[in-house]
């Protein structure tokens, strides 16, 4: 019932492998540094264009730097499983389990970042006039406080040596069986932050609605209306993670009644990379200012070589 996992400290070679392993691994390792070779354009755009310096591209910023930190995590994670697979090797480096460990947290941060563009929006609505909640240092303390749960979550994971080197996916995670641990993890990583983002939306589309029916001006409603399509791209980010992440999702419920594949995790892995580089893309075209402002530095670079050849 349980799947068998074992840590080792050293090399075992001649280790049979299946054939999809190594072009498996060279396309998600592919997708991970399209996504976050992206993510630090993006993140270093709204860093450097003033024009992008608002609260809603803070929490946009937010976003893309946890995905440059969950990028590179993933990376190393990604290139210690192809190194071992090409290299038909059983190894248990010291790191192996500090990575599974930052993955766990860096996608629970990343999640919380979508919520708190969710909640920054269904404030401007509801509470337009508390100034207070809308301030640049009330989202900073609530950046702050979701990097200090996502990372101190599941760092008893670590201390407890729950997250062990699973032989057939070449990575270090907690083993997929009926446990305390598994559904924390699903919990604090996925499962709250992604229905807490929908619950917020729901709870926009509400509020909205009553606006239309009461006696409100023009301004305002269309001012609504604007936010809440704003929470619903977010949903629509959050919809790409739920549906990409998937298979994972269903590898764990089926973990706790059956045996589950061998190679679920190399399985699982295939989704949720192509998922981060669907997410990282989506969250730019649906957020304007950044668009507007790479397309004005483009201009610039393209205007700027035509002035010479003229002269």
């Amino acid at each position: 019932m349980n799947e068998t996992t074992t840590i080792f400290t050293g090399y075992s070679f001649h280790l049979p492998i299946e054939s999809w392993f190594i072009p498996v691994g060279i396309f998600t390792l592919l997708c991970l540094l399209l996504s976050t070779f992206f993510s630090i354009a993006c993140f270093l755009q709204i860093l450097f264009d003033k024009t992008c310096h608002t609260i809603p591209m803070l929490l946009v910023g937010n976003s893309y730097f946890i995905a440059i930190l969950f990028g590179i995590d993933q990376i190393y994670t990604r290139c210690f499983t192809l190194f071992n697979d090409h290299q038909r090797i059983q190894y248990h480096d010291l790191l192996c389990n500090f990575r599974g460990y930052f993955g766990y947290a860096t996608c629970s941060i990343q999640n919380s970042s979508y919520l708190l563009q969710a909640v920054y929006r269904y404030v401007t609505i509801v509470y337009p006039t508390r100034f207070v909640l809308q301030s640049i240092r009330f989202q900073l303390f609530l950046i702050t406080l979701t990097w200090l749960i996502g990372l101190l979550y599941p760092i008893g994971f670590l201390f407890t040596n729950e997250i062990v080197y699973n032989i057939d996916n070449q990575i270090c995670q907690l083993p997929l069986k009926l446990s305390f641990s598994i559904i924390y993890m699903a919990n604090g990583a996925y499962i709250i932050p992604v229905l807490l983002t929908i619950f917020v939306y729901f709870k926009l589309i509400l509020y909205v609605k009553i606006m239309g029916k009461r006696v409100t001006s023009v301004n305002t409603l269309l001012r609504a209306q604007r936010e809440l399509k704003m929470v619903r791209r977010i949903v629509i980010l959050v919809s790409i993670l739920f549906i990409l992440c998937f298979p994972y999702a269903m590898f764990i419920f089926l973990s706790f009644f059956i045996t589950i594949p061998k190679y679920h995790l190399r399985i699982s892995y295939v989704f949720i990379d192509v998922s981060f580089i669907a997410v990282v893309i989506v969250l730019f075209q649906f957020t304007e200012p950044l668009k507007m402002s790479v397309m004005r530095k483009v201009r610039t670079h393209n205007i700027v070589p035509i002035l010479s050849i003229q002269n």
